[in-house]
């Protein structure tokens, strides 16, 4: 393996390596792709607000990111621990790397994965679903967000880094980045091509689903709307928002989508093909029908049920 060459310090104020540059270092700096790297820089600005952007990198200590990591988390879901955690540690393996760390303690070490408890009742029901539909407080962003990801069985990340110049109207379909970086189609149905359209109209260029104000710090010019100035909505904010209004997680959708394909009846193949799972092992959990879905397999294939009927 090749040896790593530690990138120059960069310094602020007195000469010391600073927090804010450090974050700013590994995200330009690591092998990230797009939605990671996205991803990454807003849970890594809440670090830098957490501890202060002029935080010396000699002061990043166990103590400290433990404290504030705790805190910051102490109410969060263990899946999100788990993925704000995993940020972190990408972040301090690469400092550690590059020398940005004084030592090699890992500021890290004291925090401890969560055990995840597998959810069998994710998917939402069809008419649970359908009420959402047919709500009319909802605003057309929202609404078309959250249809987007239920017809194509997207990623959450994915749809939220869709461009405008990459939806592709007419076909109703959109090329999204996938995990690894890869280039892949997804596809919706005529009730999101409507509010797509109705989104969309009149612009050109930057993000398809924007934020409600314009940002307050920095963004990547890819991440800001040309006419408007506001940036890309984040996915804590639109993650926030369906929770807030629905009670559920923007994962259910896509959760919910392969679970009525399955129930429906789907084959394997087209659903690896909806899902871009890399294996029916990861699919497995996602194509599982519902307790409503089994309980109408049941009563078709009741003997004395049929028979009443034919007696009618």
């Amino acid at each position: 393996m090749a040896d790593v060459a530690p990138l120059p310090h960069r310094t602020l104020g007195q000469g010391r390596s600073e927090l804010a540059a450090a974050v700013a270092a590994f995200l330009d700096h690591a092998d990230l792709a797009p939605t990671t790297r996205r991803v990454y820089r807003a849970s890594l600005a809440d670090l830098v607000d957490g501890l202060g952007p002029t935080r010396p990198m000699p002061e990043v200590t166990g103590e400290l990111v433990e404290g504030w990591f705790g805190v910051r988390y102490a109410a969060a879901a263990p899946a999100t621990w788990n993925r704000e955690l995993a940020t972190l540690r990408s972040a301090v393996a690469w400092w550690h790397a590059h020398g940005w760390l004084a030592t090699q303690a890992d500021p890290t070490a004291g925090l401890a994965r969560r055990r995840e408890h597998p959810d069998r009742t994710r998917a939402l029901t069809r008419g649970q679903l359908e009420a959402l539909w047919r709500r009319s407080d909802l605003r057309l962003r929202d609404k078309t967000l959250w249809r987007l990801l239920y017809e194509t069985a997207a990623r959450a990340s994915e749809a939220l880094n869709l461009d405008v110049d990459n939806l592709d109207l007419a076909n109703k379909r959109a090329r999204v980045v996938s995990k690894g970086g890869a280039v892949e189609w997804v596809h919706w149905q005529t009730p999101t091509a409507r509010l797509l359209a109705r989104l969309v109209a009149g612009r050109t260029s930057g993000p398809v689903f924007l934020a409600d104000r314009a940002p307050t710090r920095p963004v990547p010019a890819g991440d800001l709307d040309p006419a408007s100035g506001r940036a890309r909505l984040s996915y804590r904010r639109a993650a926030t928002l369906f929770q807030q209004t629905t009670g559920w997680t923007l994962h259910q959708l896509r959760h919910s989508a392969l679970t009525h394909e399955a129930e429906d009846g789907t084959n394997t193949p087209m659903l690896l093909a909806r899902s871009r799972h890399a294996s029916v092992r990861s699919l497995e959990r996602y194509a599982r029908p519902s307790p409503e879905a089994v309980a109408r397999h049941v009563a078709r294939r009741d003997p004395a049920a049929r028979r009443s009927q034919s007696r009618l």
